[in-house]
This record gives structure tokens, sequence and C-alpha cells, in this order.
């Protein structure tokens, strides 16, 4: 965590159970992050959306939450991600990696929510994507 607040001073960090997770421009052409956090429950979570193209002009969009902390820890905790639109709603619900298996692991084991641009902009506001956030505990 000291890493994340000193190397990369520009990031957001939210407090609470609930939050919303603003990916601003997601239309920029090309691979795009948006990296932010939430604290809650005396834990810090990295919240991440990640745009990729797979293949010529098909891009893919990829929502993760890791625990900034260890496996077992991320273990006593759950994730909702929630996409909110006009008489549609898109959710995720899975528990958060740890800081330590990282982002590309979870994109390569699909163990996120994945959706592509014609989905993100049925959920967009003028380029902007609002996701939904929880974190929850949950039992051993």
């Amino acid at each position: 965590m000291s890493h994340l607040m000193h190397a990369h001073k520009s990031i957001t960090t939210l407090q609470g159970e609930d939050i919303v997770f603003l990916a601003t421009d997601i239309n920029l052409p090309g691979a795009v992050d948006w990296v932010m956090m939430q604290s809650c429950f005396g834990h810090h979570f990295m919240l991440v959306l990640e745009k990729q193209e797979k293949y010529e002009g098909h891009q893919q969009f990829f929502a993760i939450v890791l625990l900034i902390g260890t496996r077992k820890q991320a273990e006593n905790f759950v994730y909702r991600l929630e996409l909110n639109g006009n008489r549609r709603r898109l959710t995720w619900e899975a528990t958060p990696r740890s800081i330590h298996d990282g982002v590309n692991a979870a994109i390569r084991n699909s163990d996120c929510l994945i959706f592509d641009t014609a989905i993100a902009h049925l959920f967009a506001d003028n380029g902007n994507l609002g996701i939904n956030v929880t974190i929850s505990t949950c039992c051993p």
C-alpha cells in the first residue's frame, strides 16, 4: 500500500463498502487502464478496469478487484461489480484475488467481469462508465 501511495500518487481512494468506480473517456483508443482504491473493513482493495484489443478492432474490458493482502485474507471477502443502465443490469460477483496474484492472472483465467465495447456503450454516459462496487465480508 505504501508503494501505491508514494509511486502512484494520482490513485483515488474512496472509503466505504459501496462506491462508484468512474472510468472516464472509455472511448480512448488502444489499451487503457483505470485504477482506483477502495478502503473498507480495515483493508485496501485495488479496483482495475482494463481495456485490451484482443484482435483487430475488437476491444474487451476486464474489471477486477484485488485485495492488498494475502490470498488467505482475500478469502474473507466477496465483491460485486454492477453496471446499471436503461432497464439493464450486468452483475459479477466473486472472491477478490490477492494483489500477489496480479491482474493478468485474473484476466488470463477469465476470473473477472468481461464485456465488449458494445456492452460498455449500453451503460456509458457521454463516454464515462460508472461501475458500482460493493465489498462484503463472508464466512470462512
